[in-house]
């Protein structure tokens, strides 16, 4: 606690020391930080060389695939931000932060910036495990930077509802499993499949869930391919979320520290 002891008085200062905090805890948990990074490479590697030969997608299927694996990987390290934050709530440090004046806002940003940080490192992980299998992307540094934005605002995202649950959850195992729903969204949607080829039933589904336009997006981007109105509907997603998951950590922390 000492950086807390001698933290500026500033909400800036607060989420710095947060950060930093939520970072250290990240790497003392390594069974949680090795499976968020090893998990969407071994998917990956599954996809492409066993499931890869049987579907058709017009192109290799490590071309298609790796936009999808990017955003599973997202999904499931922001999915951990609920756990991280349950944590906090049900081990007694919450009382220990506002004792300090710690904000809540503080303490739930250190989370979702830890989690962005992972979510970068896993991403350029499965990039470069994708390159060595034959990903041969078609990006300008304009497209990179565009596939950049488009998945870092999915991340904080997807990090800000996590930490919405994880105010919810009454303990950690509760909110682990957020991570298994979490997981599953990418599967309906055009991340590992067309979705011409899905049974009719689930077109409405996939075609209109958040994940499938983000994944068009990365895709469009990173190929050199149209893309559209996908980022469009996805950043309005991606906001969406957003506003409601901030507004919503904001009434939740109030109630479970009142």
């Amino acid at each position: 606690m000492s950086d807390l002891a001698l933290r500026p008085a500033s909400p800036a200062g607060d989420l710095l020391i947060m950060v930093r905090r939520a970072v250290r805890l990240s790497m003392r948990n390594v069974d949680a930080l090795m499976t968020s990074l090893a998990l969407p490479i071994m998917l990956m590697l599954l996809f492409v060389y066993l499931f890869g030969g049987a579907i058709d997608t017009g192109t290799a299927y490590v071309t298609y695939v790796v936009p999808g694996v990017i955003v599973l990987c997202a999904s499931f390290g922001a999915s951990l931000t609920a756990v991280a934050v349950t944590n906090d709530m049900t081990n007694g440090i919450m009382d220990r932060f506002r004792s300090l004046d710690v904000r809540g806002t503080a303490v739930l940003g250190g989370h979702v910036a830890a989690s962005a940080g992972r979510n970068l490192v896993s991403t350029a992980l499965v990039l470069a495990v994708a390159f060595l299998i034959g990903f041969r992307p078609s990006a300008s540094v304009v497209d990179w930077l565009c596939a950049l934005g488009v998945l870092l605002v999915a991340i904080l995202a997807l990090s800000w509802a996590s930490a919405a649950v994880g105010l919810l959850a009454k303990s950690p195992e509760a909110a682990g499993g957020f991570t298994f729903f979490v997981m599953f969204l990418p599967y309906p949607s055009s991340a590992f499949v067309p979705v011409e080829t899905m049974p009719s039933w689930i077109h409405g589904f996939a075609e209109h869930q958040p994940f499938t336009p983000i994944i068009e997006s990365l895709r469009g981007f990173l190929l050199g391919t149209p893309v559209g109105d996908s980022a469009w509907v996805a950043l309005a997603w991606c906001g969406g979320i957003l506003v409601a998951a901030v507004a919503a950590t904001g009434v939740l922390f109030r109630r479970r520290t009142a």
